[in-house]
Formats: C-alpha cells, sequence, structure tokens
C-alpha cells in the first residue's frame, strides 16, 4: 500500500476520509477521482496541504475499507452510513487495524469521518498527533489526548476548518 512520497525534510501528513455515495466516473479510476459530494471539501483539503507538506490521502471505502485514494476502485451499490454499516465494513475489511499500521508512519493524521466511525477509530490513533474533524461530542476526549479538534462544518470540513488546519500544518512545517 503506498500512501507517502518525501519531499526531503518536510512533514507527513495522512488526511483520512469516509467514502460518498456521489460516484464521479464510470468504470475503473481512482479513488480520489471517483467519488464527489461530502468528499469534495477533503479533496479541497487535502490539495491546499500539498503545497505545504508531504500529504497523503487515504479514504475508508464501503467496498474495500483503508485504501489510498490513488487506489484504482469502481463504483458499488452499498455506501455505509451509519454505525451498523461500519460495523459490519470492520468485520470484513478491519479498516481499524489498518487504519492503526497506517498512521504510525505520519507526523499528523487529519481524520475527517461521521461520529460513529471516529468512535470506532479513537483508541488506533496515535497520541498527540491527530487533527480531528468530527461531532463535538468528541471534544473533550480529543482536548484529553492532546489532539487538535474542529467541529464538523459544512459537508465535511468547512471553509474555517480547512484555513485553521493548513496553519496548523504551516506552524509544523515551517
Amino acid at each position: 500500500m503506498q500512501l507517502m512520497v518525501s519531499k526531503k525534510g518536510a512533514k507527513r501528513v495522512l488526511v483520512i476520509s469516509n467514502d460518498s455515495s456521489v460516484f464521479l466516473r464510470q468504470g475503473f479510476v481512482s479513488a480520489f477521482e471517483m467519488f464527489g459530494g461530502r468528499l469534495t471539501e477533503v479533496k479541497n483539503l487535502v490539495a491546499r496541504l500539498d503545497g505545504v507538506c508531504d500529504t497523503s490521502f487515504a479514504i475508508i471505502s464501503g467496498k474495500f475499507g483503508f485504501i489510498p485514494a490513488n487506489y484504482v476502485v469502481m463504483q458499488y451499490p452499498n455506501v455505509p452510513s451509519c454505525k451498523k454499516d461500519y460495523e459490519e465494513l470492520q468485520e470484513r475489511k478491519d479498516f481499524v487495524g489498518k487504519t492503526e499500521y497506517i498512521a504510525r508512519a505520519f507526523d499528523k493524521v487529519i481524520v475527517c469521518v461521521p461520529k460513529d466511525m471516529f468512535a470506532m477509530l479513537i483508541d488506533a490513533l496515535p497520541s498527540e498527533k491527530v487533527i480531528a474533524v468530527t461531532s463535538p461530542e468528541f471534544r473533550d476526549e480529543c482536548s484529553k489526548r492532546g489532539w487538535t479538534f474542529y467541529p464538523r462544518n459544512g459537508a465535511r470540513v468547512g471553509k474555517e476548518n480547512a484555513d485553521a488546519i493548513v496553519r496548523d500544518i504551516e506552524s509544523l512545517s515551517g
């Protein structure tokens, strides 16, 4: 699973989000190209971060589990949208275990997922390396873990959160 391309001295940042029911293409294309809808804000954040740090983007897909965004996919009928769906996906694909394993290699991990998925991932994420964009109910827990928390705004990230996250990453890289 290829997630990183290193720029000498740059901070390595992993952005994680989940798939969308909005499929932009037919046939086989990268996951980055395939998904629109709520994932568009996250893709825009990834594009902004790319000039600031070594940015890798992973998507938790309802069919394939945890995958790099350059992984080739095709449309599929069922996109997980609730706790029961996420639990079933975890049974099939162990996205939590894969997230835990991959996230260790990064200086920061930005997680933009719904609250029920975040609850499943919370103990798998590296200490003091996380920027969480999720439900306000996780604000205190994120603070206890030394993480940066932003409440979910807009479809997934929101402009103000994206601006703040870019500033956070710039301060690491500078």
